[in-house]
């Protein structure tokens, strides 16, 4: 499984995270959040993937920040349409210049219908999914992962939602194959600030302490 921390903020704490070599680093491009992004972001490893994260936002202003930041990935956390996505996806497939992927959020609960997923299969690389609730994202809350168990897309898969320390043993009895695991709210001093200590002791729960830092994180 890989790594993608999200909800970066602070230039100095961008760096002690971009040590720890995650694969994907998520900066929050929704002003409304608490971990809402408009700083520099420095120059990290070319391993760590910069990932925006937008909410209900235009083509264009998606457009200008990957253009802005250099993102490698684009994460829709809002209710975009089929349409708008494959409008993006068309802009970004006709640069030569950018070769952004495109993840595409699902917000779940126990009534979620999967068939939702059909029409999204050819328009974006990636699905997330994360807790239901009042905010699109960093309500710091699990759903119940047996849900999951409904999946049946080839798609790769993110998991989101108040994943934590304590969550790695349900992570491991999954039986679905997860492509990457996304945390945020419980590894952080405030929104934004994210505890590098903590983040350590969850990749060592999380994979055998055997392998190098690096080794770890690009397997992870």
């Amino acid at each position: 499984m890989k790594l993608k921390i999200c909800g970066m903020k602070h230039l100095d704490n961008i760096l002690e995270v971009g040590a720890l070599l995650p694969d994907y680093m998520g900066f929050i491009f929704w002003e409304k959040s608490a971990r809402y992004f408009d700083g520099t972001i420095p120059e990290l490893i070319k391993t760590i993937k910069k990932t925006g994260v937008f909410v209900d936002e235009t083509v264009e202003n998606i457009m200008s920040k990957i253009d802005k930041y250099h993102l490698q990935t684009v994460q829709l956390h809002g209710k975009e349409s089929v349409a708008f996505c494959q409008e993006l996806k068309a802009k970004i497939d006709g640069r030569i210049d950018i070769n952004t992927e495109i993840i595409k959020v699902f917000s779940v609960d126990e009534s979620f219908d999967f068939s939702v997923l059909e029409p999204y299969e050819k328009v974006c690389h990636y699905f997330l999914f994360d807790t239901k609730g009042k905010l699109p994202g960093g309500n710091g809350t699990t759903f119940d992962w047996k849900i999951l168990e409904n999946y049946k897309s080839e798609k790769p898969l993110f998991l989101s939602g108040g994943i934590g320390i304590e969550e790695i043993p349900m992570i491991k009895d999954l039986k679905i194959p997860i492509y990457a695991i996304d945390v945020n709210s419980k590894f952080e001093i405030e929104p934004g600030l994210k505890n590098t200590s903590l983040l350590k002791k969850f990749q060592k729960k999380l994979k055998p302490a055997t392998l190098n830092p690096k080794q770890l994180y690009n397997e992870l």
